[in-house]
C-alpha cells in the first residue's frame, strides 16, 4: 500500500545548520499493516509522515501508494488518499463550526463539489451513527462548536473524520501525546478500533514504548533518520521495553531515549 524508495531530505542543506532528517530511507508497507514509529527527539518521525503527506518535497526518492507515484503531488491532491490526525487537537477541525459541518467537511474530502445542500437528514443519521461509536455522548450535539469540547472529544472526532472515508493512508502522529493519561487511552482504544474494523493501513508515531508494543502488527524504530528496527508478527508480541532500549544502545545512539519517552 505504501513504498518509500530511497526518500532523503536535507534541510538547509550546505550550512552550518544543515540537517539530515530522512537519510536513503526504504519502507514498504503492505495493505492492512499497522505499524508503530518510535524514535528519540531528531529521530526523524514526523518528517517521515510530513513527506507522505506532501508538507513539504523529498530531495531525493519516491513515494508510491497503492502503485501510484505521488512524489510530485502537492498536499492537498494527497488529501484523496491519505487521512491525519496530529499532535495538537485543535489542528485537525474548526473550531468555530459545528461537529457536523466539520464531518460533512471530512466526508467531501478530494471529492467533486456541486451546488447543493451542504447536509442533508440522511448525512446527519450517519454523523450520528459514527459518533456514538465513540461513547462519548457526541451523537446528540451536533450543532455545539467544535471549540467547545475537550481536547479527548476533538481527537476522537478529528479521528472519526480523517477515517471516514477509508482512506488508503491513515497517518497519526504522536495524535495522544497532549492529552491526559486516562483520555490517551481512550482515544488509543478508538483508534484500534477503527483501523481493525476500517482494515487501515496506519503509521502511528508514538513517544510511549509501551503503546508502541501493544498497538499494531508492525514496530519500526527510527534513528538519525534512518530505520533501526524493523519487527512484526509474533517477534513484536515478544518485545519489551527493555528490548527497545537495548535496541537503542545497540545502534549506537546514546541521546534516543530521551526523557520523554523513558518517564512515558
Amino acid at each position: 500500500m505504501l513504498e518509500l524508495k530511497n526518500i532523503t531530505k536535507i534541510f538547509n542543506p550546505d550550512t552550518p545548520n544543515e540537517k539530515v532528517a530522512l537519510d536513503d530511507l526504504s519502507l514498504t508497507l503492505e495493505d492492512g499493516d499497522f505499524v508503530t514509529v518510535i524514535g528519540g527527539n531528531g529521530a526523524g518521525k514526523s518528517t517521515l509522515l510530513n513527506a507522505v503527506a506532501g508538507t513539504f518535497p523529498v530531495d531525493a526518492g519516491s513515494i508510491v501508494i497503492d502503485g501510484e507515484d505521488i512524489t510530485k503531488l502537492p498536499e492537498h491532491k494527497r488529501a484523496k488518499f491519505i487521512g491525519r490526525v496530529f499532535q495538537d487537537p485543535m489542528t485537525g477541525t474548526a473550531a468555530d463550526m459545528w461537529i457536523e459541518e466539520n464531518m460533512a467537511l471530512a466526508m467531501r474530502r478530494g471529492k467533486t463539489r456541486g451546488f447543493s445542500w451542504a447536509i442533508n437528514d440522511k448525512d446527519r443519521r450517519i454523523y450520528r451513527q459514527m459518533l456514538s461509536r465513540l461513547d462519548l455522548g457526541l451523537e446528540d450535539r451536533l450543532f455545539h462548536k467544535v471549540g467547545l469540547l475537550s481536547g479527548g472529544q476533538r481527537q476522537a472526532i478529528t479521528l472519526l473524520m480523517a477515517s471516514m472515508n477509508h482512506p488508503k493512508l491513515l497517518l497519526l502522529d504522536e495524535h495522544t501525546a497532549a492529552l491526559d493519561p486516562k483520555t490517551a487511552a481512550k482515544v488509543l482504544t478508538i483508534t484500534k478500533e477503527i483501523v481493525e474494523e476500517e482494515k487501515l493501513t496506519t503509521i502511528m508515531i508514538t513517544h510511549n514504548m509501551k503503546d508502541a508494543i501493544a498497538y499494531g502488527n508492525r514496530l519500526i524504530m527510527m534513528n538519525s533518520g534512518k530505520i533501526i528496527l524493523d519487527i512484526k508478527g509474533e517477534d513484536k508480541a515478544k518485545l519489551t521495553v527493555e528490548d527497545l532500549l537495548n535496541a537503542f544502545q545497540k545502534a549506537g545512539s546514546d541521546g534516543a531515549a530521551n526523557d520523554r519517552m523513558l518517564l512515558t
